[in-house]
């Protein structure tokens, strides 16, 4: 099997002055590699606590997330950056940064103290920049990019890290259609040359079902991880939402109203 993180009996959460508040529990799951796995659930389901708990800006209140059969809370800041790379939703802090500069800041965990690239660091951060197409606008500021621009830098900058796992966090937050499914094939494209192991929330379900290998959806019930014809055909997509105005329709493969 290709399977490079486990998830067993996972409660997550977060803590609050008063008290802990649990927003997930009894998850369990494997992700591979060369598979591209999409997140989706309702609004303050506890997509991005879950994501931020694999990534270990959380902790889990219990259970365990073993990373190459390595539990990640024994593992250093410093080496995870090595095998997980993020690209999330907060707005990058004001700078003069140009796209190839931030490009490269995804090599910061293996460069020297200084920030030194090496030429391995230049080769990691070009393969990064010919895989998202983005040469042509490298010599720009990044506050210069539209939106979808910017979304393909920062993706970019998690390639150049050279992680095992990619994480992200609502990468078409804020992206015309044309857009998203820009990055969606990009996602997918990525999943099939180079390997790597692709986790996305995103609310773009009906694209998720077109374009992902496998969907984890959350909800208030449980939470469970199939293939999207899988899903489909148990009626989980039924149960997303509770609302009688929203519905999925097996035949179309979305999500219709009235």
């Amino acid at each position: 099997m290709n399977s490079i993180l486990k998830i067993s009996d996972l409660t997550i959460g977060y803590k609050t002055s008063k008290s802990p508040i649990i927003v997930a529990d009894n998850i369990n799951m494997e992700l591979e590699k060369g598979k591209l796995t999409a997140l989706v659930g309702a609004n303050g389901i506890g997509k991005s606590t879950l994501l931020k708990t694999i990534l270990g800006f959380e902790k889990a209140f219990k259970g365990s997330i073993l990373l190459n059969n390595k539990n990640i809370s024994e593992i250093s800041s410093k080496e995870l950056a090595q095998y997980v790379s993020a690209v999330l939703t907060e707005k990058l802090p004001p700078s003069n940064l140009s796209v190839y500069e931030l490009v490269t800041l995804g090599r910061q965990p293996y460069t020297n103290w200084i920030g030194e690239l090496s030429d391995s660091d230049k080769e990691k951060t070009n393969e990064a920049i010919e895989l998202t197409q983005i040469r042509p606008f490298i010599h720009k500021k990044h506050f210069e990019l539209s939106d979808g621009q910017l979304q393909k830098v920062m993706i970019a900058r998690a390639l150049a890290q050279d992680t095992e796992i990619m994480i992200l966090d609502e990468p078409t937050t804020h992206l015309d259609l044309l857009h998203k499914i820009s990055v969606f094939k990009l996602l997918k494209k990525l999943v099939l040359q180079t390997q790597k192991c692709v986790l996305f929330s995103t609310h773009d379900i009906d694209l998720a079902i077109e374009f992902c290998d496998e969907i984890i959806v959350m909800t208030p019930e449980k939470t469970q991880k199939d293939t999207p014809e899988n899903l489909i055909k148990n009626g989980t997509f039924d149960k997303l939402f509770s609302s009688e105005s929203v519905w999925f329709d097996k035949e179309k493969r979305k999500f219709v109203f009235d």
